[in-house]
């Protein structure tokens, strides 16, 4: 203490910057950058949806995680639409329901010899529900990443096989920011895209270019009369960023596969299914735009070589599985070639996990152990992590 009346002490100077927006909008204050430091992509702007549950929202407008902007747009009204609806007209995107042909192909080839590794899955669910604990039964939070970790080390066992396996790279925490154009409106999605699996070469297309001509005649849907941005936060935008989140000349620089784990105890603080989904399905495109953008530059096209990105999500039980093709970078209208996006929903690796013996008058009626195992969930998230090598 320095003795001297509160009214007395220097006060910390607001050393804080003003950004102005390229296009119309708001203004913001933005902190100073030291010289010789590079640029950091701009943060998420946490916010709260009016009418929406707590932060989550409608899995489009989530605090700290991706922050779509929409400039100079009345938002004096607010709903709730279904996750996957807006983001696919977000994205400019036809859904089809299932898992492609090239992924169901790998799942049904018995020549690669998956049923044996069905054992293996098994033993590491047990393994990360009844047995990584000091605890009677181990919390979301621990068990989720474990299991995740114990399906990945699964998976990287074919790499003896299958020796390309060995060219990937799993990157934590990277960032990830893309911006584009749709019906005259400046959208941005940004910040932290979960678990990334990259690797040294892409994935093929896995939609031919006649699937891909044939999107022309599919309709999105419009929500008339309300606007599909009608609930997206409105931010200053100060520089239109498109970012793979890696240095040029980085070995791994091909998107593979996002992960995304819903490992929260409180379930309130969880995404819904379909929350999950729509946020899987905004941040595939985005990494695959910004690659897309690095490749082909930005003038808006119809891609010659589409960008594939894959994602899953789990909450450490149920699993979905999403497969995303980035056929076109001309967004603005609804005309012309879509980009394509396949989804199995709602794939339970287990039905349950009984961490301690249910014991009744002296008799066990529900020994411990795992109940319901589905080697088919399994086979999917191996199928997905083999595809583009196999």
């Amino acid at each position: 203490r320095t003795g001297r009346p509160e009214a007395e002490r220097p006060q910390p100077q607001d050393t804080r910057a003003v950004a102005t927006s390229s296009r119309p909008g708001t203004v913001s204050e933005v902190p100073p950058r030291p010289r010789g430091e590079e640029e950091p992509l701009p943060p998420a702007q946490p916010h709260e949806l009016p009418g929406s549950l707590g932060h989550i929202g409608n899995g489009l407008g989530w605090e700290g995680a991706l922050s779509i902007t929409s400039v100079s747009r009345d938002r004096s009204r607010w709903v709730v639409f279904p996750g996957v609806r807006q983001a696919q007209w977000l994205t400019k995107t036809k859904l089809v329901e299932g898992l492609p042909p090239a992924v169901q192909g790998i799942m049904d080839n018995p020549a690669l010899g998956l049923q044996e590794l069905e054992e293996r899955a098994k033993h590491m669910v047990s393994h990360a529900r009844l047995w990584d604990t000091a605890e009677a039964a181990p919390r979301r939070e621990r068990y989720c990443p474990v299991l995740f970790e114990n399906l990945i080390h699964i998976c990287r066992l074919m790499s003896g096989k299958y020796p390309s396996l060995s060219k990937r790279m799993l990157a934590r925490n990277c960032r990830v920011a893309a911006t584009w154009e749709r019906e005259s409106i400046l959208l941005q999605v940004r910040g932290l895209s979960g678990i990334l699996m990259n690797s040294m070469s892409p994935i093929p297309p896995v939609a031919s270019k006649e699937e891909i001509l044939a999107t022309k005649e599919h309709v999105l849907e419009t929500f008339y009369p309300i606007a599909p941005t009608i609930d997206l936060q409105e931010v200053n935008v100060y520089k239109e960023l498109n970012d793979t989140g890696f240095r040029d000349g980085y070995p791994y620089s091909h998107p593979h596969t996002l992960f995304f784990l819903e490992s929260a105890n409180v379930l309130t603080d969880r995404f819904r299914p379909e929350q999950l989904r729509a946020k899987m399905l905004m941040f595939a495109f985005g990494n695959a735009l910004a690659k897309a953008k690095a490749l082909h530059g930005n003038d808006p096209k119809v891609l010659e070589q589409p960008v594939v990105v894959q994602s899953i999500g789990t909450d450490g039980q149920l699993f979905q599985f999403m497969v995303f093709q980035l056929n076109t970078t001309d967004l603005v209208s609804n005309d012309g070639v879509k980009n394509l996006v396949w989804i199995d929903s709602d794939q339970n690796l287990y039905e349950r996990a009984q961490c301690v013996p249910e014991v009744k008058k002296g008799v066990v009626t529900k020994p411990a152990g795992i109940s319901g195992f589905q080697p088919d969930t399994f086979k999917k998230f191996l199928a997905l992590y083999l595809h583009g090598t196999v």
